[in-house]
């Protein structure tokens, strides 16, 4: 019995796409249910209309408590969660099945987004989507972390892992993964796809990215600490390091005019880690080329590197959270 759960908020621009993509599967779910989070703009409603059970919580409590929720109102032996704003390809379901039934030893499956998005909200989007497919279509096969926008787990699994930490609205697939990894074997697999429709604007992005590169210090101590393998990286470390050190040296070229001391060269340095950073990982900047042209792809190391500054002053920030627990409180 396979029992699909949608977590949703305020997603009715894209939630009817969603719910017909599961309703329209190769393999039919045996039940949907739609954990509204206190939704305000009829979500709820369109689940309905679709014939979906629908779980209401009564106030906004994030993803983590409505997964929980979802799992606590399905039956299903393999509970399949799904975001709100992804459609799925109609064998989505079918693949994940088929690789579950193949091996009784894998306890989770899950998939990568379709190149294209749900809804084409402009170059933003694209930016996250291309980067979202390209890491993750890296890692296809055998690994240690999870993303849980398309993901068919065991129930079996999910009850030894134990519930969602609903403390977390940021990086709850991190965290979950951690516990994941030391319970069963995980797939990622490039047979179940979704079309995602993504953030497009850049503020609420880098308020995202800002958000969840907090916590990840913190996060990986504690993976360590529970003895699972390293999980897969959205982005390359050389990249991270290049970005790290070009803001490190700024500091000192910044600084320069106001001591008297300026000169052009001290901004080399700056510049050498710059161009680091965007041929750190050649692969990527080809990958985007293919898809979108040569423009697309200066444009899409501008925003990478944008989004490596925000990630970077997060990590840095989080570590010295990590050192000084008062303080962070």
């Amino acid at each position: 019995m396979i029992s699909v759960v949608v977590p949703c908020y305020n997603a009715a621009k894209t939630l009817r796409l969603c719910l017909e993509s599961v309703l329209a599967q190769t393999l039919r779910p045996d039940e949907i249910v739609v954990v509204d989070d206190a939704s305000t703009d009829g979500s709820a409603a369109i689940a309905e209309e679709l014939g979906c059970r629908v779980v209401r919580l009564p106030e906004n409590r994030g993803v983590s408590a409505a997964r929980n929720a979802g799992i606590d109102a399905t039956t299903g032996d393999v509970v399949f969660f799904l975001d709100s704003d992804v459609a799925l390809r109609p064998d989505a379901v079918a693949n994940a099945m088929e690789i579950l039934a193949r091996d009784p030893e894998i306890g989770c499956v899950h998939g990568v987004y379709d190149t294209e998005p749900l809804i084409d909200d402009g170059p933003v989007e694209w930016y996250r989507i291309l980067h979202a497919v390209y890491w993750r279509s890296r890692y296809v096969g055998e690994v240690n972390s999870v993303v849980f926008a398309l993901a068919a787990i065991r129930r079996d699994v999910l009850l030894a892992v134990g519930r969602f930490d609903e403390r977390l609205r940021d990086c709850e697939d991190v965290e979950y993964g951690s516990r994941l990894a030391v319970n069963t074997r995980i797939v990622l697999t490039d047979t179940v796809v979704g079309r995602h429709d993504d953030g497009s604007r850049l503020l609420p992005i880098l308020a995202e990215q800002w958000r969840r590169a907090l916590p990840l210090i913190p996060l990986a101590v504690t993976r360590v600490r529970r003895g699972a393998s390293r999980g897969e990286q959205a982005n390359s470390p050389a990249g991270i390091l290049a970005c790290g050190l070009a803001l490190a040296s700024l500091a000192p070229a910044a600084a320069a005019p106001v001591l008297g001391l300026f000169h052009p060269l001290l901004f080399a340095v700056p510049a050498v880690f710059v161009a680091w950073f965007v041929l750190a990982d050649p692969a990527i900047i080809r990958f985007v080329h293919r898809q979108r042209g040569p423009a697309f792809a200066a444009y899409f190391m501008t925003v990478h590197l944008v989004m490596h500054v925000v990630l970077v002053i997060g990590l840095a920030v989080g570590s010295l959270r990590l050192l000084s627990p008062a303080r962070a409180t």
